[in-house]
């Protein structure tokens, strides 16, 4: 009989609850004192995350999910943690558009092995064999409805550059991303016209409104109490810090049209000594149970269609995914952001400090 500390043993009970958790199945395996270290953007997603995927995760298999807050912009912290080997996290929240494209090209991804026909229930733009797509958030337009009446507040991005028309204290992301988007919408350019970014016009229409900016925010929680506290009248935010903030009793109504809407999901930094362990929570998050229980504290929509039968009605129409909501969206193109990320993002750096 083989002792309950060797090798053998460690990778069966490894085996059983990967096995089970790909199945969907409850697991009484346990694993031996492990854990795996996920980053998420923090505030109501660490909220959420917990209740629907770590908690699980810990309960089926006895490994231990330690959260920690990332970066906004966690590319660079991603790709330095490859290239040096020195993994402060196993796994994190990537979007489709603007971060997998560049990762994957630049062979940063951990495999995992996915493939689109085992998880026939999800959006076939959310998966892909090295990332996992759980949420779509959007980026979108909010407003103080104690400085504008709602309906009568700035409704694109062309009200929002309008400063004569609509007073008040502006908030815009410090990255390209989005905004770049936004400066073009604002400018006159339709939604289904935006790609090939150009690039010259969006920085010609930033130039218009950079001296009303009042706030650059780098983080969703500094966004989400820029707005919250009433410290900027319009911003713009990702969907789910502004119904955060909302639910958190602030005067913000969310204007959908023209906004960016983008899916975010899980990947592994390539090489993490905990891989297996990382692999096997990224499959439990395909789960509809486990991706409907994050929607009622994160107003994102979940990526597994059949989560929805299981999300309230009322809900589900505060969601980017709500057929009224989505129709005057669109997703930003990766294809793009991949090809271009680099140096649009160094020459948006040099134009904030100019």
């Amino acid at each position: 009989m083989s002792s309950p500390d060797n090798p053998g043993r460690r990778q069966l009970l490894k085996v059983g609850a990967t096995l089970a958790l790909a199945c969907g199945l409850p697991t009484v395996v346990r694993a031996e004192a492990r854990q795996i270290i996920v980053s998420d953007p923090g505030g109501p997603y660490t909220l959420a995350y917990r209740k629907a995927f770590y908690d699980p995760f810990e309960q089926a298999t006895g490994i231990k999910v330690v959260s920690v807050a990332r970066e906004s912009q966690p590319v660079a912290q991603f790709t330095a943690m490859v290239k040096t080997k020195n993994f402060v996290w196993d796994v994190t929240t990537l979007t489709i558009s603007a971060d997998i494209p560049y990762l994957e090209a630049e062979g940063m991804l951990e495999p995992i092995g996915l493939k689109a026909e085992d998880f026939p229930d999800l959006l076939p733009e959310a998966i892909t064999p090295n990332y996992l797509g759980v949420d779509v958030y959007s980026t979108v337009l909010a407003y103080r409805t104690d400085t504008f009446e709602a309906g009568k507040g700035p409704q694109s991005w062309a009200d929002f550059w309008n400063v004569e028309a609509f007073p008040g204290r502006r908030c815009l992301r410090r990255s390209p991303l989005d905004t770049l988007e936004q400066a073009l919408l604002a400018d006159g350019v339709g939604l289904d016209e935006l790609y090939p970014l150009d690039v010259d016009r969006a920085f010609k229409s930033l130039d218009k409104i950079k001296p009303h900016v009042d706030l650059w925010w780098t983080s969703g929680a500094q966004a989400m109490q820029a707005i919250q506290s009433g410290e900027v009248d319009m911003i713009s935010t990702w969907n789910g810090r502004a119904q955060a903030a909302i639910e958190n009793g602030a005067p913000v109504h969310i204007v959908w049209n023209q906004g960016l809407y983008s899916i975010e999901g899980w990947a592994i930094p390539k090489g993490t000594p905990r891989a297996e362990m990382a692999r096997a929570f990224v499959r439990l998050c395909a789960d509809a149970q486990r991706q409907a229980a994050f929607t009622d504290t994160l107003a994102y929509g979940p990526t597994n269609r059949k989560a929805f039968d299981s999300i309230p009605p009322a809900r589900a129409a505060l969601l980017p995914t709500a057929p009224a909501n989505l129709k005057d969206m669109r997703l930003p193109s990766p294809a793009w952001w991949a090809k271009n990320r680099t140096a649009v993002t160094e020459r948006f750096n040099a134009w904030i400090l100019s």
